[in-house]
């Protein structure tokens, strides 16, 4: 088999949307650092929405970005949260995966912590091959092949082969 053609994941980024700054927003970026070990970063607002009393660049949501063995410990993790269960409908066309859990108690190893309380995570896993490369560097930067992008089958595969999935239809 060519090794250029091998599916891994370039990353996993866990994601808590607050909808607001302050207590909860401060809260949740304690319980992404507890969990991973990893300080996350803020989200801000892009847009203003009245309805929801949110102004433009207002940090909403707290994100942190996993890569290499702490994507697979961290992907690991959640799916034993949730069942190992994957809906098809999950994976895009270009063969990244996106699910939430709604609460972080049901990841195995995970307390209710009455100082932080309970938030939701969404997760979206990210996968390359080797030679995405070119598509990001800066000096003779070319798009990715048609023949060399991933497929959704691919990223099914590999979900399959090294996170014992079940798909559910």
């Amino acid at each position: 088999m060519n090794p250029m053609s091998n599916v891994v994941i370039s990353k996993a980024t866990v994601n808590i949307g607050v909808g607001e700054s302050g207590e909860r927003l401060s809260r949740a970026i304690l319980l992404l650092e507890k969990m991973f070990d990893q300080t996350p970063v803020k989200t801000y607002s892009k847009v203003t929405n009245p309805e929801f009393g949110i102004r433009k660049n207002q940090p909403i949501a707290c994100k942190v970005t996993l890569r290499g063995e702490k994507a697979n410990k961290a992907i690991d993790m959640v799916l034993e949260g949730m069942g190992r269960n994957i809906r098809p409908t999950q994976f895009d066309d270009n063969g990244n995966l996106s699910f939430g859990i709604s609460e972080h108690i049901d990841i195995p190893g995970m307390r209710y912590d009455p100082d932080i309380g309970i938030f939701g995570l969404n997760v979206s896993i990210t996968f390359e091959k080797p030679g995405y490369r070119i598509n990001k560097r800066k000096i003779q930067h070319k798009n990715v092949p048609q023949k060399h992008r991933i497929t959704k089958e691919e990223t099914v595969k590999y979900m399959e082969d090294n996170f014992q999935i079940n798909l559910n239809s």
